[in-house]
């Protein structure tokens, strides 16, 4: 419903929405990408909510700052893919080539991160359609169609039509992660629900999924601080 800036040291940006369901008036820090929502309830004006959200000022802030700091992407910076940090530096010819612990770009220096976005995404979907084709094939299960976003609240999904999503930032992970990912999801094709029978299924198609989950939850929220784009 719209946003509000929180004045302080430093200001704290809101992004208010207003919950017909919702109980009470609560915030809600982003773990992907810091992102502050406060969520009004029926009968509640903003005045009140605002007012709450100002007597949390110092617990936001404290959060806040114990995330990780943005990174944009450019000539000179680091950027992990598939789990390897590369160096990213000027390339020559055409295409965006790895070598050596460095990722090689070509073209003018105001370019790069849109290319590398867009080579990122491409490998990112030649990866995951080769896993969700592999733990589909094992499961015997077909899915429609896949589709890649850069979401914030979840990792991939599965809809009740069969179409997978994920996002492409997958592809900075470590392959194992990617591909408990794309396990996961796939496993909703024969459970669409996160019962111990889904998670059965999981460990059919991945006995060490714990090993790549625990990964996720420890360190996926930092693959949302490369930016690459102002």
């Amino acid at each position: 419903m719209g946003h509000h800036v929180l004045a302080g040291n430093p200001p704290v940006e809101l992004c208010l929405r207003r919950s017909p369901r919702a109980r009470r008036i609560s915030l809600r820090v982003s773990g992907l990408d810091g992102r502050v929502t406060l969520t009004i309830p029926r009968g509640v004006t903003e005045a009140e909510a605002l007012a709450f959200a100002r007597s949390r000022a110092d617990w936001l802030r404290s959060h806040l700052s114990e995330r990780p700091d943005h990174r944009v992407v450019g000539l000179g910076s680091d950027l992990p893919v598939e789990g390897e940090t590369l160096l990213i530096v000027p390339g020559t010819g055409r295409r965006v080539t790895c070598a050596a612990a460095q990722i090689c770009v070509p073209g003018p220096a105001d370019t790069v991160a849109a290319r590398l976005e867009g080579w990122l995404k491409a490998r990112a979907r030649d990866r995951l359609a080769a896993a969700s084709d592999h733990y589909a094939g094992l499961l015997g299960r077909r899915y429609t169609r896949l589709t890649l976003r850069d979401t914030r609240s979840r990792w991939g999904s599965c809809s009740s039509t069969g179409a997978l999503s994920y996002s492409w930032r997958l592809i900075l992970a470590p392959p194992k992660v990617l591909e408990y990912v794309a396990a996961h999801e796939v496993a909703h094709l024969a459970q669409m629900n996160h019962s111990a029978a889904f998670w059965s299924e999981v460990a059919r198609l991945m006995p060490d999924y714990e090993t790549p989950r625990g990964w996720l939850r420890r360190e996926g929220s930092a693959l949302h601080r490369y930016r690459f784009s102002d």
